[in-house]
């Protein structure tokens, strides 16, 4: 596992608030050169401590108006491996996890409306093979949506 310093937690807490923020204002924080910061933030994602960057897209901007999560029961828990492509390709499924409890897999998607959700969960969800129940949650708002804290420190530091 890479190990994370000090300015290595300092540099993910700034560019988690704002990935577009200049290296140079990041260095200026930091108190040290830009050659550093971005040794550092390339070094981490090399090391896939850093997995992406881009931008948020308003799903509502775009269309749709719901979003919901879908409890998904399948007739094996093995058969996740046949239905994850499935899922890969409905594009308004963004993010699908695999799980303990109820569920075999919890969804998230977003829908133009009801009727679109509707067509999403019989015509696509529950027609791919193994998949024997669905429950769907609707998220009436989003309160909170923010990346992990950056803690200061590492038990093992």
């Amino acid at each position: 596992m890479e190990k994370i310093d000090k300015l290595d937690r300092q540099i993910l807490e700034i560019i988690s608030q704002n990935a577009r923020i200049p290296f140079r204002d990041v260095a200026d924080q930091c108190g040290v050169s830009r050659a550093a910061i971005h040794q550092r933030v390339q070094r981490m994602v090399e090391n896939n401590v850093i997995t992406g960057s881009g931008y948020h897209v308003n799903p509502k901007i775009l269309g749709y108006a719901a979003s919901a999560y879908i409890g998904v029961k399948l007739e094996k828990g093995s058969m996740y491996k046949n239905v994850i492509p499935e899922f890969e390709k409905i594009p308004e499924i963004t993010e699908c996890h695999f799980t303990t409890g109820p569920y075999t897999l919890l969804v998230k998607l977003y829908a133009k409306d009801n009727e679109h959700l509707m067509d999403l969960l019989n015509n696509k969800i529950q027609e791919i093979p193994g998949v024997v129940a669905t429950e769907t949650m609707i998220s009436l708002s989003q309160s909170v949506k923010r990346e992990i804290p950056i803690i200061k420190e590492s038990p093992r530091e």
